[in-house]
């Protein structure tokens, strides 16, 4: 039996849920408005969907207005930028997120620029990134931000240690780096083609995963004591009897988890801080807009 720490982030994302909602009524009785927060699916990907319905439950759970836009799978890229610039103008809506992917025949990064970066609450416009790079406050991507919520929980202050991230997205690897350079932690960006990767994990405090390869980090690739953050999910293929495979990370869980200090299940782990940080993020961006100072504690 290990007696590494399994990081719940399910409980963690509701005590969050709970904290926002507490602060919607101070927010409401300064402005005379909730917090709004407008999520925009084009097509009927069944995912996204689903996705898009549970985010607009929480953030009703939470006190606040959602404004749910669906386009059909034929909309145009000018019919999507221009909802989203009704959206921008709309002094209701404090949160715009574009539900991606997007069909194939739409160009993604000029859709996402169109959001005006105060209310880009998923915090992928160009501008957002460039904020976060320069160290200026903004709207920050929330599955990384969850991370490192999760991260200062566990360890505190995150001076000083050595930090590999294994991945480069826009969505997580590149904004977690910047994230945890900005706790002052000594990160190493990593990826699937970077040589003497084992070797590289083996000298971190923490690790965080990002690279959506099913269990390719191992056990032997963790220094004892180490936190492990794992942001992947894929699903395995089934196995004799299963109606479906498991859904696994980019950790083998089993070998790492007698080594770690700490780590992130999945499920259960980093998913539920993504939508818990979407609600902060609309929060946080409702008090800007309104002139208002940021709310303590988030």
């Amino acid at each position: 039996m290990s007696d590494a720490h399994v990081i719940d982030g399910k409980a963690f994302a509701a005590g969050l849920r709970e904290r926002i909602a507490d602060a919607v009524p101070a927010f409401a009785a300064a402005t005379g408005r909730v917090p709004g927060l407008a999520v925009v699916l084009v097509g009927d990907d069944p995912a996204s969907a689903v996705y898009v319905g549970s985010k607009g439950k929480a953030t009703v759970a939470a006190g606040m207005a959602s404004f749910e836009h669906r386009l059909p799978v034929t909309a145009t890229q000018a019919e999507v930028e221009s909802l989203l610039a009704t959206l921008n103008a709309d002094e209701a809506v404090d949160g715009i997120l574009l539900q991606l992917p997007l069909p194939g025949h739409l160009d993604e990064q000029a859709a996402v620029a169109t959001i005006d970066p105060d209310k880009d609450v998923d915090g992928l416009t160009p501008v957002s990134a460039g904020r976060l790079a320069l160290g200026i406050p903004g709207m920050v991507p929330c599955t990384p931000y969850g991370c490192l919520l999760l991260l200062e929980d566990r360890l505190g202050d995150l001076s000083g240690k050595d930090a590999v991230v294994i991945g480069r997205s826009i969505l997580v690897g590149k904004p977690m780096a910047a994230l945890l350079l900005g706790a002052n932690a000594t990160v190493t960006m990593a990826h699937s083609r970077t040589k003497n990767l084992a070797e590289i994990v083996r000298r971190a405090d923490i690790v965080v995963a990002a690279v959506g390869r099913a269990e390719m980090v191992k056990g032997d690739w963790i220094k004892p004591g180490a936190v492990v953050v794992d942001v992947g999910i894929n699903r395995l293929a089934p196995a004799a009897g299963e109606a479906k495979g498991r859904l696994v990370g980019d950790v083998d869980y089993a070998s790492v988890l007698p080594l770690a200090s700490a780590i992130t299940p999945v499920p259960g782990g980093v998913g539920p801080m993504t939508i818990a940080c979407l609600l902060r993020n609309t929060l946080v961006a409702a008090h800007r807009r309104a002139g208002l100072a940021d709310p303590e504690g988030f």
